[in-house]
């Protein structure tokens, strides 16, 4: 491998040691495995890049991506993995995506909701957890309904389910898994948003952004992420297509 570049590792492997923020919130990118440790495409990309920059890799855990984004502030993280939105691209340089989810909704089975649109209306109320994409998404979007957001995307669930709530927001692939243990509910069929997930570096460092933008393409085409979604459990995620 070609020798990185110093600016490259000043920018995310200060100290030798590459430290990354892994979301356990959303279990497409990051489950605890077997034995407890996380697992899941973040942690094979994070340590594949660890093994590139030829440092030691750090995984920070944290339940919300709300809670990644906000750790920004207190420099926790070097790299971290979340879906690109407007609001987080003023302090974060993210790369091109590297596999798509769809946002959607869980509902009761007897509810009248059949499509996404028909939820943005007047006295519906829908459970988000705070600062994760969708929540970001809707609440640009939606005119009518009301957000009522929880401190993680499992709690949104929870908060749904517990208070009868019309409709809890979230990742289509934990949506199904609660409907499959809770019957009496259902997920939508359609998605009101294609969420982008990409890797993701504080703004000003610009060497270890663009490095990290190659490495995702990288990573890519060489059928790393595939592999890395299929072992997880997670197959049914759409890889992104080259930038």
């Amino acid at each position: 491998m070609h020798s990185i570049p110093a600016a490259v590792l000043d920018d995310l492997a200060p100290q030798g040691i590459l430290r990354a923020a892994i979301n356990l919130g959303n279990p497409v990118l990051a489950q605890r495995g077997p034995d407890g440790e996380p697992q899941g495409v973040s942690v094979t990309l994070a340590g594949a890049l660890a093994r590139e920059l030829g440092v030691a890799l750090e995984l920070v855990t944290y339940d919300a991506a709300g809670k990644v984004f906000a750790a920004l502030e207190t420099g926790d993280w070097n790299i971290a993995f979340m879906a690109i939105e407007p609001v987080r691209a003023a302090q974060i340089a993210f790369s091109a995506p590297y596999a798509i989810i769809e946002g959607t909704y869980l509902v009761a089975q007897a509810s009248p909701w059949q499509q996404v649109a028909e939820l943005d209306r007047p006295e519906v109320r829908i459970a988000v957890g705070q600062g994760a994409a969708y929540d970001l998404y809707l609440s640009r979007t939606l005119k009518q309904a009301q957000l009522v957001r929880a401190d993680t995307s499992a709690d949104a669930i929870a908060l749904f389910l517990e208070q009868g709530l019309d409709a809890a927001a979230g990742v289509r692939q934990p949506l199904l898994a609660a409907a499959a243990q809770n019957p009496g509910y259902r997920v939508l069929a359609g998605h009101f948003t294609a969420i982008q997930q990409a890797m993701a570096v504080p703004r000003q460092k610009a060497s270890g952004a663009a490095y990290v933008r190659d490495f995702v393409e990288r990573c890519k085409a060489s059928g790393l992420v595939l592999q890395a979604l299929q072992r997880s459990g997670q197959g049914d995620v759409t890889v992104a297509p080259s930038a």
